[in-house]
This record gives structure tokens, C-alpha cells and sequence, in this order.
């Protein structure tokens, strides 16, 4: 078992439901089906979708997806993202691409729930 698998594992711990896709080129898609919004948003939870990367945990994470459909409560776009950029593999499954990225990632010390972490913050701000 690798440090990817590793961090999986680890992640699962937290997030039970989470599901787990091997791509082709051999990152992992990970799906988390529920993550809570506050308010500010047009529903009360979407999924989110995360890839680690070929190469993880040296090369970071990068970018996340939601539920094609979520909007701030306005029915506005957020900002930083698109419809126009599919999941890596998955063109075929519409999804809400948030172009956000990490400003610091030290593979021997952060991990996937560091990058959940991060989404999370991102999700805390409807705007």
C-alpha cells in the first residue's frame, strides 16, 4: 500500500461514504456524495470530487468539482467556476469546476484531508 492509498484510507475514516475511482492515467478520483453548505447557497449540500493526482502525494492536488447544479442562493455562477471544464476521465458526468488551488503543499506533511480541508474553507464562502 502506497502513500496515496494511505491517504485514502485516511480520508475514508472521516468521510465514510466516501467513493473511490482509479482513473486511466492513475490518479484517483475521490467522491464525497454530501458535504454540508451554510447559507448562501441554493441547496443545503452537493457532492464534491477531487482528484490526487498521478505522482501524488509529490504532485498536489489541483481544482475540485460539485453537483453541476449548484449556484450561490442568487442563482449566480460562483466565482472561480465553470461548467466548461469536465472531470478528468468522466467528460460524460456534468459537474460544477472550481478552479481553486493550494498556495502551500508539502507532500511529507499534507495529505488529502489537508486539500478537503481546504475545499471546505472554499465551500464556507458562498460568493
Amino acid at each position: 500500500m502506497g502513500p496515496a492509498d494511505l491517504h485514502v484510507e485516511r480520508l475514508r475514516e472521516r468521510e465514510p461514504d466516501l467513493q473511490l475511482q482509479l482513473l486511466p492515467d492513475g490518479s484517483r478520483l475521490i467522491s464525497i456524495p454530501t458535504v454540508a453548505l451554510p447559507p448562501g447557497w441554493n441547496k443545503p449540500a452537493t457532492a464534491v470530487h477531487l482528484v490526487a493526482p498521478q505522482g501524488y502525494p509529490f504532485a498536489q492536488p489541483d481544482c475540485f468539482w460539485t453537483d453541476a447544479d449548484l449556484r450561490l442562493s442568487s442563482g449566480a455562477l460562483p466565482q472561480n467556476a465553470a461548467l466548461s471544464t469536465p472531470i478528468p476521465h468522466m467528460p460524460s458526468q456534468a459537474a460544477l469546476w472550481f478552479s481553486w488551488h493550494l498556495q502551500v503543499w508539502n507532500a511529507a506533511r499534507d495529505d488529502l484531508l489537508t486539500w478537503l480541508s481546504v475545499i471546505r474553507q472554499r465551500l464556507e464562502q458562498p460568493v
